[in-house]
């Protein structure tokens, strides 16, 4: 296990390496225990399916595909720039987390 994942669901990322590099899309899905990131409409991966009761016609099904979190990084929301995210702590327990760029909560 490593590092927590800043990263959460709904988040809007930007692709920092590979195939889809420079594109932005909406997060789906965080996997803590791998380090990955599942983006919509991003890193496609085809699946052939059989025929079953459920689906009679069967065929080629697209899925997102997992992504590892250093490759992307979260966009604010205020200044439409990647970022680092930062912490700044609000009360005794509670974490916010800012931009790191123009101080913006995310």
């Amino acid at each position: 296990m490593g590092k927590a994942i800043e990263i959460k669901k709904g988040d809007t990322v930007v692709i920092l390496a590979g195939k889809d590099k420079g594109k932005k899309g909406k997060v789906l899905r965080v996997v803590p225990k791998t380090g990955k990131v599942i983006v919509e409409g991003l890193n496609i991966q085809k699946k052939h399916q059989k025929p079953t009761k459920e689906a009679p016609q069967g065929g080629v099904i697209e899925t997102p595909g997992p992504i590892d979190r250093s490759n992307v990084q979260v966009v604010c929301g205020s200044c439409r720039k990647p970022t680092r995210i930062g912490v700044k702590l609000a009360g005794d327990t509670e974490r916010i987390r800012v931009c790191k760029k123009c101080g913006a909560e995310l």
